[in-house]
C-alpha cells in the first residue's frame, strides 16, 4: 500500500471514529499525522481552525494571548469575550473556559467545526494548559471537535476521556483500542491493580495491606491515570491548600511510603516527569474496562455482546469507592458513564433477542446508578406494559415522580402522558 492509500485510510478512520468525539489525538507514532492536518486545512467539507504552539507558549496566559493574536487576523472579533472577563475573575479558570466556549460558538456560528492544536508537545511542561484543555473538552458542545497533533503523548487522562466517549486515539489508519499508555504488562514483578470498588493492589499474587495511610495508595492510582505526571500536578491534586514547599515535602514523604509498601521504586523520575516503573508488569482493571468499551462500540466486531458484558462484569463498584478527592470524583463520573453505556447497549441487545425480562433488569440497573435518566424510565414503563404488568408500570411512575419532586426535578410531560395512557 503506497503513501496515498495509507493517507486515504487514515482520513477514512478519522472521519468515522471522530463522529462522537470531542477530542481526537493523532498519536505521535503516526507517520501521516501532519498530512492529515494538511488535508483538514484544505478540506472544503469542514470548517477548520488552526493554531500551532510556539516556543513562548509556556503557560496558559501566553497560549491564550497567542491564540487571540493569530486568529484575530482572520476573525477580528475573536477574543472579545475573553478580553472582557471582569478583573475580579481574572484568575478564575472557569471564567476563562466560559469565555472560550463563547468564542468557539461564535466561530462555529451554528456549523460543525474542527479546531487543530498543532505542535502540542511545546506545552508539555505547562500544567495550567493541560488542565485548561482537559476541562474545556469536558464542556465542548456537540459539533465542536479539537484535534491534537504533537511529537509526544499529551499529559491528559485519555483513558477516562475515552470511557465517557469524549476522546479517541488514532495511529495512522488504526484506532487505538487497548494499551493506551503502553504500560508494561510482561515482567518478573507482576502487579494486579483493581480500582473499581475500594481499590486494591496485589504484588505477585499477594495483597498489599500496609500503606501507612491512604495517600501512598492513592498516589499510585493517580500516576496510573495519565501517561506521565509532574510533581506540581500531583501536589495540586493532593495538597492544594499547602504552600509549594510544604506540598513538595509531603509529596516526597508519601512517595517514600509508596516505595516502602511495595519494597521497590514504584515511581521513576525521568526528564522532569514521574511515571510507573517500567520494570513492573501492571494488569489494571480500568484499562481492561475501557478496552472492552471500545470493543463494544466497534460496529464491525462480531463479539460486541461479549465485550459489553465484559465491561459490565469488570465494573465492580464506583472508581476508588469511599474517597472524595476532586480528581477521583471526576474519574468516577467518567467511568460510570461508560458503565451506563454498556448496560444500556446490553439491554437493547436483549430487546432485539426478544428477552424483555433481561432487558428490564438491565434498565433497572441503569436507574440505580442514575435515576434522572428520562429515556430509561420510559423504557421501563413500556416494558412493564408490554409484559402485561401495567400496575408495576404505574407504580414505577409514582416512585419516579416522588423522587423527582424530592430532588427538585420536573416530571417530563412525555412520561406523564405515557402514564395516563397506561392507566386509562
Amino acid at each position: 500500500m503506497n503513501s496515498h492509500e495509507n493517507l486515504s485510510k487514515m482520513i477514512e478512520t478519522f472521519a468515522h471514529e471522530s463522529q462522537h468525539a470531542s477530542l481526537v489525538l493523532l498519536h505521535p507514532r503516526s507517520r501521516y499525522r501532519s498530512l492529515l492536518v494538511a488535508h483538514l486545512l484544505n478540506s472544503k467539507d469542514s470548517k477548520v481552525f488552526y493554531y500551532a504552539f510556539g516556543p513562548d507558549d509556556l503557560n496558559l496566559q501566553s497560549f491564550i494571548t497567542g491564540l487571540i493574536h493569530d486568529l484575530s487576523y482572520q476573525y477580528p472579533m475573536f477574543g472579545r469575550h475573553i478580553n472582557i472577563i471582569p478583573q475580579s475573575r481574572g484568575d478564575d479558570p472557569e471564567a476563562l473556559i466560559d469565555a472560550m466556549l463563547m468564542e468557539l460558538n461564535d466561530l462555529a456560528n451554528g456549523q460543525e467545526i474542527v479546531f487543530v492544536l498543532d505542535e502540542y508537545d511545546r506545552s508539555d511542561t505547562a500544567d495550567d494548559i493541560q488542565q485548561f484543555i482537559e476541562r474545556l473538552i469536558g464542556r465542548l458542545p456537540v459539533g465542536i471537535r479539537f484535534v491534537i497533533n504533537g511529537r509526544t503523548l499529551p499529559r491528559l487522562p485519555w483513558v477516562s476521556m475515552i470511557a465517557q466517549r469524549r476522546a479517541v486515539l488514532i495511529e495512522d489508519e488504526r484506532l487505538i483500542a487497548k494499551d493506551f499508555y503502553e504500560i508494561e504488562t510482561q515482567g518478573k514483578i507482576k502487579l494486579e491493580v483493581t480500582a473499581f470498588g475500594p481499590g486494591n493492589v496485589y504484588m505477585n499474587g499477594t495483597g498489599i495491606d500496609v500503606w501507612e495511610g491512604h495517600l501512598p495508595r492513592l498516589l499510585f492510582f493517580f500516576t496510573l491515570d495519565r501517561p506521565i505526571v509532574t510533581r506540581s500536578e500531583i501536589c495540586t491534586a493532593f495538597w492544594p491548600e499547602l504552600s509549594d514547599e510544604q506540598a513538595v515535602n509531603v509529596f516526597h514523604v508519601t512517595k517514600r511510603r509508596l516505595h516502602k509498601a511495595l519494597d521497590m521504586d514504584v515511581l521513576v523520575h525521568d526528564d522532569g516527569y514521574y511515571r510507573v516503573n517500567p520494570e513492573m508488569a501492571v494488569h489494571y482493571d480500568v484499562m481492561d474496562f475501557v478496552s472492552a468499551l471500545m470493543a463494544g462500540r466497534d460496529e464491525n466486531n462480531p463479539n460486541r455482546m461479549a465485550a459489553w458484558q465484559k465491561a459490565i462484569d469488570l465494573y465492580r463498584g464506583p472508581f476508588l469507592q469511599g474517597h472524595t478527592d476532586n480528581w477521583i470524583t471526576a474519574r468516577r463520573a467518567d467511568y460510570r458513564a461508560g458503565y451506563l453505556e454498556a448496560l444500556t447497549e446490553m439491554a437493547h441487545i436483549r430487546l432485539s433477542e426478544e428477552r424483555p425480562e433481561h432487558a428490564l433488569a438491565l434498565f433497572q440497573r441503569v436507574l440505580v446508578e442514575d435515576f434522572s435518566r428520562v429515556e430509561t424510565h420510559e423504557q421501563v414503563m413500556r416494558l412493564f406494559t408490554q409484559m402485561g404488568r401495567r400496575s408495576e408500570a404505574a407504580a414505577h411512575y409514582q416512585r419516579m415522580s416522588d423522587e423527582f419532586r424530592k430532588s427538585g426535578m420536573v416530571v417530563p410531560a412525555e412520561l406523564t402522558t405515557l402514564y395516563n395512557e397506561i392507566v386509562a
